[in-house]
């Protein structure tokens, strides 16, 4: 092999064939293996890549062209009570590919260790000479460059995000082709877009699209991964979400689609463990390629797991950090998307706060990624941090996720207790949290992928995860839902009846609160996972017939009963309320100060007695109901009456000061469609249903 430029990692096209280059500071020679046909078997050839500049291997082949097959064998020692694990028997993944060809096969030839079946059991101290050739995918040489993009740039006070899996928002879509439905091509097709743009969302957050693959423990057990929360490589586009056999140009005409919609894309990414797994893991890339720089590991050589999954990517080491740039930098420049969602975030760095990391600081400093939507998921098993994170990044909020469950769903199987103070920060931007931030720091989620559905968290006390096959041992126990009774779906009425409530009140705290709302796929239309809180995996041959009962088939239902119309309705008004009133308003903290010429404050809180709350209304733990009023303009404002108490009752509407005329533009215990709004004079008793809220617009000449 002739030198290549080692500038750049990678398989890079040129015009006459690929420069390769490859990380290893440890390695003792590094092999490119080129995969070709031949007579109807693939054949192996390789090069000896002899050139080297510090750790980057590198060479260049003329004749390669983008399509070609490749892998590489890395050789150095075997010393695994070093944490040193080099194997030239295993054939491995370019970090940098972006495209694979081929399947994981579970068998023992995919691990370093001599294994003896498909979970890894075996001899952990001895290496393996299998080859694993033919049981790991290949590494695919492709040719996408830098792109224009035209991107929404929708503000953070103006953003709804919609959290969704590729396969299953359009899995069951009866509008979309039988062949695309599940794939990057339904991303981008018109019944998509009108769906999302009806619940005004304006940023799609998809689960995991790089590359991944099934644990084997899982795969053992008859499932797969389904989320893909296991990353094989972080730059390469899971493939069987593609319709055809281009998935890189499919995603682009997909984020192209929703671009000229005015929708954003934001990628869930993990960049903080990979598909390699623990000590018993297969070796696949990184694990083969230097395991001791890019594992985090004690002086043992023992892993540092704190991401529950075996193992722990070293981001902060240099060369970690420039890895994960140029990642990112490829998602955001070739595919186009427009922001980032970070697993486990604080597992990306090892010093005590974010502001320190060596990776969001380059982040920070990248002119191309600063401008980017940055989430945070501020947390792993062994670090809570929310708040923590520093500017451009905003943060998934547990602490809003809680307080809106427990005020409307956490006590009532039990008996009453916190009050509505935690309420009442969550609803104006939880500014106890993000207090030098502002309120677009907060991303406030009821639901997510990991959890119940808002429909089932008023439909299940206890999580029911048996189809994972775990003994319902996997995941929380604590969920602060509520059965309204009954365990399970129900013909009762009257239960049937509070559920409905309940859910739509929830939205619209949700909608109608300040920060930036994140809706889960499904809970729009009474998606349900059967009770399954932990709903990532599915049986590795899911039919028609078995999708159906195993939690849900974690798809977006597309044919629906009244009561999910009613909910799509739900969700669409509170958008538009939205938009209308708060959008505005939402980018800076309330002040609670009295304007001197106005005499109102911009955010105001009022007892059910119609005057602004005392102290003691603060301070009681069995109050269930509150009534907040937000400042949209001059001239109007919105008024959030809530009552999560188990019975109907009277709110007194506030004075004059607040408005002149008051008029119900949303009901929770009312369906949408046939909902006549109710006009009232200031003072008014109104009447509010158990278990629900009211949405009130305030208007005045002065």
């Amino acid at each position: 092999m002739l030198p290549a430029d080692p500038r750049t990692l990678g398989a890079t096209v040129t015009e006459g064939g690929t420069n390769f280059a490859l990380w290893s500071n440890a390695a003792d020679a590094v092999e490119l293996c080129l995969f070709n046909e031949v007579n109807g078997t693939l054949v192996e050839t390789r090069f000896a890549m002899s050139h080297r500049n510090g750790p980057i291997w590198h060479g260049y082949l003329a004749g390669v062209r983008p399509g070609q097959r490749y892998g590489y064998r890395v050789y150095g020692p075997w010393q695994p009570e070093n944490g040193v694990r080099f194997n030239a028997a295993k054939l491995l993944l370019d970090p940098y590919t972006h495209a694979l060809d081929g399947e994981l096969f579970y068998t023992p030839e995919i691990y370093g260790h001599v294994a003896t079946d498909a979970i890894g059991t075996g001899d952990l101290t001895l290496r393996d000479d299998r080859d694993s050739a033919g049981k790991v995918p290949y590494s695919v040489v492709t040719h996408h460059g830098a792109r224009t993009i035209h991107r929404p740039l929708v503000p953070w006070a103006k953003t709804i995000i919609y959290e969704a899996h590729v396969q299953g928002l359009t899995a069951k879509n009866p509008a979309i082709p039988t062949q695309e439905r599940g794939t990057y091509k339904a991303l981008g097709h018109p019944s998509t877009i009108a769906h999302l743009k009806s619940l005004g969302i304006t940023a799609i957050e998809l689960l995991p699209i790089a590359a991944s693959v099934t644990e084997p423990i899982i795969f053992t057990r008859g499932r797969k991964n389904y989320w893909g929360y296991n990353s094989l490589a972080f730059s390469a586009p899971n493939s069987s979400y593609a319709s055809t056999s281009d998935p890189i140009t499919e995603l682009q005409w997909a984020v192209d689609q929703l671009h000229e919609a005015g929708i954003e894309i934001i990628l869930d990414v993990v960049y903080n463990h990979t598909a390699e797994g623990g000590v018993g893991g297969p070796t696949l890339s990184y694990k083969g390629i230097d395991n001791k720089a890019y594992y985090r590991q004690d002086a043992q050589g023992k892993y540092e797991d704190v991401t529950g999954c075996g193992n722990t990517f070293a981001a902060s080491n240099p060369h970690s950090v420039r890895h994960i740039i140029d990642s990112l930098r490829w998602w955001t420049e070739v595919i186009g998307v427009d922001g980032f969602r970070f697993d486990l975030a604080t597992a990306l760095y090892t010093s005590n706060s974010a502001f320190n990391s060596s990776l969001m600081s380059a982040i920070e400093a990248d002119s191309v990624l600063r401008n980017l939507k940055m989430i945070a998921e501020p947390w792993d098993i062994s670090r809570y941090s929310l708040g923590d994170f520093p500017h451009p990044w905003r943060e998934w909020n547990d602490a809003y996720r809680d307080s809106v469950r427990q005020f409307w769903l956490g006590d009532l199987a039990r008996d009453y207790g916190e009050g509505v103070s935690d309420i009442a920060s969550s609803i104006s931007g939880s500014s106890s949290i993000f207090y030098y931030r502002g309120p677009t720091s907060s991303i406030n989620f009821i639901t997510a992928h990991d959890g119940f559905t808002l429909h089932d968290m008023v439909t299940y006390n206890a999580k029911h995860n048996e189809a994972n096959k775990e003994n319902n041992a996997d995941g929380s126990d604590s969920n602060r839902s509520w059965n309204v009774g009954i365990e399970g779906e129900t013909d009762d009425l009257g239960v049937a009846t509070i559920r409905h409530w309940l859910k739509k009140s929830m939205l619209a705290t949700l909608m109608l609160s300040s920060g930036v709302p994140m809706l889960t796929m499904g809970d729009e239309v009474n998606r349900s996972q059967v009770g399954s809180n932990n709903a990532y995996s599915l049986p590795i041959e899911l039919t028609e017939e078995n999708a159906e009962s195993f939690n849900g088939g974690w798809a977006l239902p597309w044919e629906l009963d009244e009561k999910a119309k009613d909910m799509l309705a739900t969700v669409q008004e509170l958008a538009k309320i939205r938009e209308t009133y708060l959008a505005d308003v939402a980018s800076e903290f309330f002040t609670g100060i009295v304007d001197q010429g106005t005499k109102r404050k911009d955010i105001a809180w009022f007892s059910l007695g119609g005057h602004e709350m005392s102290d003691d209304h603060w301070q009681d733990e069995e109050k269930r109901s509150i009534t907040v009023f937000v400042e949209a303009d001059a001239t109007r404002g919105l008024l959030l009456l809530m009552n999560s108490s188990k019975v109907e009752t009277e709110f007194t509407l506030p004075d004059n000061t607040w408005g002149e005329a008051y008029r119900c533009i949303f009901d929770a215990s009312h369906d949408v469609a046939s909902y006549q709004p109710e006009i009232a004079a200031p003072q008014a008793k109104i009447t509010v249903a158990q278990h629900s809220a009211q949405v009130w617009l305030v208007t005045r000449t002065r």
